[in-house]
């Protein structure tokens, strides 16, 4: 027996050589392992928490959170009433034809009432007065043109369809026209005036008048 066998050892215990056996405990791989999966996971959580603290107070008025919050319903303060609904019923606007027209020059340049008259004839209106503005608005109209007409001339759409031939101008109601003036209107030429607008793009305005419009519906809030 060798020295190196502990008393009461022997048989298949006896130890024999020089040296002590390396006496290691098994290795615990699946401690190891078991062990980076945890440390990972809780990484993972803390990263993602910080992610979601940092969302919650960077996304506001310009974030995805609110934007979702915006499409499932209106938001506190973002209640706007009168959207638009459906379509209204077409707008009713004379033609030109059925439009009388007078033509009066406000500026110190000869001709322009007689040619503009000539010019609307051609579009279809009918040409009433063709002289020189009066007294009261002689040399004081700045801008292109004054469109003048009774409350009902703006009603039925008689002034809305002569201001799409001239850009710029203003329109007025006068309700002291009684009568024969009350069926007519005025275009008083201004000195902001060069010319009426294209046929064919006044064209085009006077068919939009008559186009629906959307008319606004209840509010949600």
């Amino acid at each position: 027996m060798s020295m190196l066998t502990p008393p009461g050892m022997g048989g298949k215990y006896r130890i024999t050589g020089n040296r002590f056996p390396k006496m290691h405990r098994p290795k615990r791989r699946f401690r190891l392992v078991f062990r980076i999966v945890a440390s990972t996971a809780a990484l993972g959580l803390v990263a993602w928490g910080s992610v979601q603290l940092i969302d919650v107070f960077t996304t506001d008025s310009g974030g995805d959170t609110v934007k979702a919050s915006s499409a499932s319903g209106p938001a506190s303060g973002d209640c706007k009433p009168g959207a638009a609904g459906a379509d209204a019923a077409p707008v009713k606007a004379p033609k030109p034809s059925a439009i009388t027209v007078n033509v009066y020059n406000a500026t110190d340049r000869t001709g322009l009432a007689k040619d503009t008259a000539d010019e609307l004839k051609k579009r279809g209106f009918k040409i009433g007065e063709v002289d020189n503005a009066p007294e009261g608005l002689d040399k004081k109209v700045k801008k292109s043109g004054l469109l003048l007409g009774a409350p009902a001339a703006q009603k039925d759409g008689s002034l809305a369809v002569l201001g799409t031939q001239l850009a710029k101008a203003d329109t007025k109601t006068d309700g002291a026209r009684k009568g024969k003036a009350a069926k007519s209107v005025d275009l008083v030429i201004g000195d902001g005036y060069k010319t009426l607008v294209k046929a064919a793009s006044a064209d085009r305005a006077v068919t939009e008048l008559t186009k629906p419009r959307p008319t606004p519906s209840p509010s949600p809030c």
